[in-house]
């Protein structure tokens, strides 16, 4: 059982856009929550689409890394669960092995976990660090599967966006659909179940999708 960390577990988004609005006022740009939503939570493309439209002196990367810089010590001050996160991963403990998948990097990570209480929950955890191409490749739950020495077929993932969706079915991996306000509108074809609230995620729901217990 994989899940993704920003939206599903954790209530960073807005974090995340906090941090993005920083970096890029400096610049007289003001990204709102629904500019933010569509380029940057759906797509993954964030920095690419500021640097083209407000052409910066910087690129991409360079944007990430002072991002990063500004949600660190954002995190510093505090992150909370989404709701049910928490609950899901005791429950689900009992029967299935539990690996988290993220863009995020492994600091960044580490420090969530820490603060959610979840760290000693998960039996892997895999980082931007840990794969070569971001979601929507298939390459962190690949490793992820791998891992927990489980074959993609074995596997079902948690996401909140269309861009991990695309990740986990391109990994060959059973899709479960678990949006927020943020990405209610994203497409989620090919998800085999649609979540209102990680209550309903059980153990009895996922033998229905082949996903494998421990």
């Amino acid at each position: 059982m994989l899940f993704d960390l920003d939206g599903v577990l954790a209530d960073t988004e807005r974090l995340q856009w906090a941090a993005y609005r920083h970096v890029l006022d400096a610049f007289g740009v003001d990204v709102g929550l629904e500019e933010y939503r569509r380029h940057w939570i759906a797509t993954g493309q964030g920095p690419e689409y500021a640097c083209r439209t407000y052409v910066l002196p910087f690129g991409p990367d360079e944007l990430r890394a002072e991002k990063a810089r500004v949600y660190s010590s954002l995190l510093r001050q505090g992150v909370a669960p989404c709701p049910g996160a928490r609950a899901a991963l005791v429950r689900l403990r009992a029967t299935h092995r539990l690996a988290l998948v993220t863009n995020s990097a492994r600091a960044e990570v580490a420090m969530v976990l820490e603060q959610l209480g979840l760290t000693s929950l998960l039996h892997v955890t895999i980082a931007r660090e840990d794969y070569r191409a971001p979601k929507p490749a298939p390459d962190g739950y690949l490793a992820a599967a791998a891992a927990l020495h489980l074959t993609p077929r074995e596997c079902a993932v948690v996401e909140d966006t269309q861009r991990g969706v695309r990740a986990a079915l391109a990994a060959g991996m059973w899709a479960i659909a678990m949006p927020n306000e943020l990405t209610v509108d994203n497409d989620f074809t090919g998800c085999v179940r649609r979540l209102g609230h990680l209550d309903e995620l059980t153990a009895e729901l996922l033998e229905t999708i082949g996903a494998t217990p421990a």
